[in-house]
């Protein structure tokens, strides 16, 4: 198995009203160190089925996930903290993860107390905050009064505080006008660390990702180089979705 965080073989079905959806179908997926990887697909393909596995948010019916070789399961917060101080994600909406009842500062500030992260923890955040291009004007302000752009980064700050080695982003530029997008793009493609992130957004892709798995009805249908899926699908489920973004990069432009 690659070295990172990988999923191995796994198979999720849901059982609801007495029918059953398989999810996914014997999926693998590896993002190692260093590692810049997509998922991509329609909504219902399976992505968000992959994220949850990956961030232990959910178990396989049958397959493994692994960081750096330790098996990864759902558990309780204290048996997870080591892997959530490797491991941390950027959710689609920041809305539903920043408490609006707090400031800035001190919404970075907990995840470092809460995983035991030595050192000054406000300080953390602090710098957390400034890289992502929110100086001192905005630790004491609440996400109520930031802009979606500005929330997004917020939650960018919140996970890579930590220092974590893998990075996992879903949707992370979905719904943001232009100028906001570009601005979340610069802030994600200058990270440290490896990054995964699962969008229906090719020009994204095409703009942090050095490899991408096509996803579709829970499996994945094809795996390559960004260059080389853009300029040469071979599933055909890959060249409808590369026909329905008609402006992307030319292959010069591409990682």
């Amino acid at each position: 198995m690659t070295a990172g965080l990988a999923a191995t073989n796994i198979t999720r079905t849901y059982v609801r009203h007495g029918s059953s959806r398989t999810a996914l179908d014997a999926v693998s997926l590896s993002l190692p160190p260093a590692g810049r990887v997509a998922v991509v697909g329609e909504s219902g393909s399976g992505k968000t089925t992959v994220l949850r596995m990956l961030l232990a948010l959910d178990s396989p019916d049958a397959g493994t996930v692994e960081l750096e070789g330790r098996n990864v399961r759902p558990g309780s917060a204290r048996s997870l903290r080591w892997f959530r101080r490797l491991v941390q994600y950027v959710p689609q909406d920041p809305a539903t993860s920043l408490d609006p009842r707090r400031s800035v500062l001190d919404l970075v500030a907990t995840p470092l107390r809460l995983l035991g992260i030595d050192g000054d923890h406000r300080a953390k955040a602090g710098a957390a905050l400034a890289a992502v291009g929110l100086d001192q004007r905005y630790l004491q302000r609440r996400p109520t009064e930031l802009s979606g752009g500005q929330n997004q980064r917020v939650a960018i700050a919140r996970a890579v505080a930590c220092e974590p080695r893998y990075l996992l982003a879903d949707e992370p530029v979905s719904g943001l006008d232009p100028e906001l997008r570009e601005q979340v793009l610069s802030v994600l493609a200058g990270l440290p660390s490896a990054l995964l992130i699962v969008s229906h957004d090719l020009s994204a892709v095409v703009r942090l990702c050095r490899e991408v798995s096509v996803m579709h009805d829970g499996r994945i249908v094809e795996t390559g180089s960004v260059r080389d899926l853009l300029t040469d699908p071979q599933h055909p489920y890959t060249r409808d979705l590369i026909d329905a973004v008609p402006r992307l990069a030319p292959p010069q432009e591409i990682h």
